[in-house]
């Protein structure tokens, strides 16, 4: 049976203000110029006030009153607040399109592709008319790197339902080796590395021994290669430290991605990082310590107006109480005035808190833009500066999310400045990039032919006063993109 009953439930929901605040929030300068100006396209109430500061960085100007409680407000708002809310933004792009906005025109680049390329070869060969055109879908096949990865069982599979080719997996293949893998540039249709390294070698004519040799390794010895077991693959062919050099040189020079030279029809935008901050650090006299100034740019501190226009446009049509257009034409630029004054109140919470979060920030780091030295990075999580300034962390993720700053030793993204902290034998607090920037720079000095293990690397770090486990080092070496020791090997 149906029935009906009363619940009462207690919850929470964003209100449009909040949402169009925290959208604002994680824009970066880019995004959120382009957000202005669709802003400023899509609300006549919203003015820019005129400037005179040529886009110098200042602080940011607290939001003045433009006096919106002098207008006649005699209306019933629930008529026209909950219909619709054009001027909410419910959704935003985090990626902003090549536009006027940018400093660098954007280049647009599109070249032949790939496929393109094949197919022009191809149908130059004498090839019968059902050959063909199995070897032009086996082109179509190709990824952009120029591999064939599909097994070839499914393209014989492939051929027969949509070409209505009925083939073998021997004639694929054979179609594939003899004409495919013939075509320009060497290496394409390979089915892995191995095949696609062999095909490029084997296109070098000579009898340089060199040249024998790198493709003997390639063929014979792949596995020893990629492990790096040299001692191997010089017991092997009998061969001393200085020829397997040579031949390792000739195997440097190919290209394990054929296809990556072909534009696939992408588009290259050349684009200037537009920092989002700027630190001045000002020297002072007498030996003390300088002065670390964080400012928010000033294309993030637009100065906002609601129109007069459209308020004295309200304030006539709403003393006509009698015209039934003029109180729809007052409800809604009475709709866009308020859209436009939450707009400009958004925008002010969102320089307010940039310019928080980044004097925090600053605070925490102070020593770092003075030296720009990454060792002087201090262990620094978003609770730290939500702590600070009492935000939220979510808040305070949101305002470092692809943000960058200004500094004298360059331009920083600020996520880089946060991590982890690791006590020394010292007892004191230290950053985990203080130990990564450690930990490089062992490697770096190490000897390429006998390269440091973990285990090794723990006890140099050790002797600097970090007490780690090897496990760590491993952990931060992967974080590094840096292989282990048998892989870093050189002869």
């Amino acid at each position: 049976m149906l029935k009906q009953n009363l619940q009462l439930r207690l919850g929470q929901k964003l209100a449009p203000q909040q949402i169009q605040l925290m959208k604002l929030i994680q824009l970066h300068t880019l995004e959120f110029e382009e957000e202005l100006e669709r802003e400023l396209e899509e609300n006549p109430a919203l003015e820019r006030k005129d400037e005179d500061n040529d886009g110098k960085e200042e602080p940011v100007a607290e939001y003045e009153d433009e006096g919106n409680s002098s207008i006649d407000t005699d209306f019933d708002v629930n008529e026209y607040l909950f219909d619709d809310e054009p001027s909410y933004k419910t959704s935003s792009s985090n990626y902003s399109a090549d536009d006027e906005e940018f400093d660098n025109e954007s280049l647009l680049t599109e070249g032949q592709s790939l496929y393109d390329y094949l197919l022009e070869q191809i149908r130059l060969i004498n090839i019968e008319n059902d050959d063909l055109k199995i070897a032009e879908y086996i082109i179509g096949n190709l990824d952009t790197d120029g591999y064939l990865r599909r097994e070839l069982k499914a393209i014989v599979d492939d051929l027969a339902f949509s070409q209505g080719i009925y083939t073998t997996k021997e004639n694929v293949e054979d179609i594939l080796d003899n004409y495919v893998q013939k075509l320009d540039p060497p290496g394409v249709g390979a089915r892995n590395l191995q095949e696609c390294l062999l095909l490029q070698i084997e296109k070098k004519v000579t009898a340089d021994k060199a040249i024998t040799l790198a493709a003997n390794i390639l063929r014979n010895q792949f596995d020893a290669l990629t492990n790096k077991h040299y001692n191997k693959i010089m017991q092997k062919y009998d061969v001393d430290e200085d020829d397997l050099k040579d031949a390792l040189d000739e195997i440097s020079r190919l290209s394990p991605r054929v296809g990556g030279n072909f534009d696939t029809q992408t588009i290259t935008i050349n684009q200037e990082i537009i920092p989002d901050f700027v630190i001045q650090v000002n020297e002072k006299k007498n030996g003390e310590q300088p002065e670390v100034i964080p400012l928010l740019n000033s294309k993030n501190a637009p100065s906002l107006r609601v129109s007069d226009e459209y308020k004295d446009i309200l304030s006539t049509y709403s003393h006509d109480k009698k015209s039934a257009e003029h109180k729809q034409a007052a409800l809604f630029i009475k709709q866009k005035l308020d859209a436009a004054k939450w707009y400009i109140d958004a925008i002010n919470q969102r320089q307010n808190t940039l310019l928080q979060t980044i004097t925090a920030i600053v605070k925490l780091q102070k020593e770092y833009f003075i030296t720009g030295d990454d060792k002087s990075l201090r262990p620094m999580i978003l609770k730290d500066v939500a702590d600070i300034t009492g935000f939220d962390i979510s808040t305070i993720s949101r305002v470092v999310k692809s943000k960058y700053a200004d500094t004298p030793n360059g331009i920083i993204y600020l996520k880089d400045l946060f991590s982890d902290s690791l006590t020394n034998d010292d007892g004191e607090e230290v950053s985990t990039k203080e130990i990564k920037m450690h930990l490089m720079e062992a490697i770096d000095r190490e000897n390429k032919r006998k390269p440091y293990t973990d285990d090794a690397l723990v006890g140099i770090l050790k002797e600097k006063g970090y007490n780690i486990a090897r496990r760590t080092i491993a952990k931060y070496r992967e974080q590094l993109n840096i292989p282990v020791a048998r892989l870093r090997k050189e002869l």
